[in-house]
């Protein structure tokens, strides 16, 4: 069985995101039950819209930890706390408190 703990295991972020494009690009021209679906179109096996789904988690998974890192990056580099919101599109108190969440996170993993 396909979980995201072993796909994560199989792929960077980039070749993730690559297979996620190729499976999720298949199922866009042959979905299941389509009446005239593109005859060259290949559609999803169970297996691999299993594997679709892992994929998705894998890469939100890997894109907020890289997300964390960067804002780590950009505190270092003297960004304000006021910056990184922005960048993310959100308040300076949700960045600092969403970051402080990661942290404690990576302090304790268990709680």
């Amino acid at each position: 069985m396909v979980t995201p703990d072993e796909v994560e295991r199989r792929f960077t972020l980039l070749t993730a995101a690559t297979r996620f494009d190729e499976l999720r690009r298949r199922d866009a021209l042959a979905p299941p039950g389509a009446e005239d679906p593109d005859p060259q179109a290949v559609p999803l096996t169970r297996d691999e819209a299993l594997e679709l789904l892992a994929l998705g988690e894998v890469l939100i998974r890997k894109a907020g930890y890289g997300r964390q890192l960067t804002v780590r990056t950009a505190r270092a580099t003297g960004a304000s706390w006021s910056q990184v919101g922005s960048a993310l599109g959100t308040s300076k108190q949700s960045a600092w408190e969403t970051h402080l969440r990661w942290l404690e996170e990576q302090a304790d993993p268990d709680e």
